[in-house]
């Protein structure tokens, strides 16, 4: 017990420096705009991939529709801070739950589906909700949706990012976390065992989709300007190779993944064109020599480690 309060003192103490020194850096002009433009993507990247990890990654799940839920957050965002002049935290707050409800009401139906099925139901949901957006003048149709305050600044980015890791961390080493895990080693076998498979389906879609929600409210008051085309089918795509890249059903990966594919978004912005391709091959290389992604491996080789010990520790 002890020594779990000593790692989080620690761990605590190192996130309150690495938030100090960024509002240092940050104030003294060394992080120009510039860098806090990509510093903002990667902490909207990371929650958007913890998310959508707890989705695929942890149960199992094959979504193509995350950006969906990240645009229903965006645009509530833009709502309640714009036209409603509400504060950015109820703004947050308001994005992440409307984008679950979104979640559960999409999930009831279509968690039913497996597989290529379910990818699919997925991603046209996601088509749907950019449809809906673009003929809708409420929001702004296909112009976008305009002058919108911009709240997001580091102190919300490191908040929100660091807020988002250690609630997904908790859900995951719960008992709630365990069964979403069982239910994407072997769904028959989870649901023999007693353990609810659509409801903890759901709850996965509906945490996930909140986050994403999350991430989209901070998207919109950080860009002033959101229109349909920035949360298409690419979107979801860029979201799940970030997942793949780290490793599915690692949060680290997650983290690892969204900073690197960040890194090389931001190098390959002078060719745009080639920034699919590039993609793809990382994929391809990824699937074939890794396929439990960069950090994916470390778990299992870190697991036969335990059991290779506690096996030595039984023999003597």
């Amino acid at each position: 017990m002890k020594k779990i309060s000593k790692k989080n003192i620690i761990a605590f103490l190192a996130l309150s420096l690495t938030y100090l020194l960024g509002l240092v850096l940050i104030d003294k002009g060394i992080i120009d705009s510039y860098l806090q433009l990509n510093i903002t993507l990667i902490g909207i990247n990371i929650i958007l991939a913890v998310g959508l990890n707890l989705i695929t990654g942890f149960t199992g799940q094959f979504s193509l529709g995350h950006a969906a839920f990240m645009s229903i957050g965006a645009y509530t965002s833009a709502v309640v801070t714009a036209k409603l002049g509400q504060p950015f935290i109820v703004a947050i707050l308001v994005s992440g739950v409307v984008a679950a409800v979104a979640g559960i009401l999409i999930g009831i139906p279509t968690l039913r589906l497996k597989g290529d099925y379910l990818a699919i139901a997925t991603l046209g949901f996601g088509e749907i909700v950019r449809i809906l957006i673009l003929n809708t003048d409420a929001v702004g149709g296909a112009i976008g949706f305009n002058d919108i305050p911009q709240y997001t600044n580091w102190t919300w980015i490191f908040t929100m990012t660091v807020v988002t890791i250690i609630l997904v961390k908790n859900f995951i080493n719960s008992y709630h976390g365990r069964a979403c895990k069982s239910i994407r080693e072997d769904e028959i076998a989870a649901e023999a065992m007693g353990v609810n498979t659509t409801y903890y389906k759901v709850l996965a879609f509906a945490i996930g989709a909140f986050f994403a929600g999350i991430a989209g409210s901070l998207y919109a008051n950080y860009f002033y300007f959101i229109k349909p085309d920035s949360f298409g089918f690419m979107k979801s795509i860029d979201i799940l190779v970030i997942v793949v890249f780290g490793g599915m059903g690692s949060i680290a990966g997650s983290i690892v993944g969204a900073i690197a594919l960040s890194v090389i978004s931001l190098f390959l912005q002078t060719i745009p064109e080639l920034r699919m391709i590039i993609y793809a091959l990382i994929l391809f290389f990824i699937m074939v020599y890794r396929p439990t992604g960069i950090m994916g491996r470390d778990q299992i080789k870190l697991f036969k480690k335990e059991v290779k010990t506690n096996a030595s520790i039984e023999s003597k």
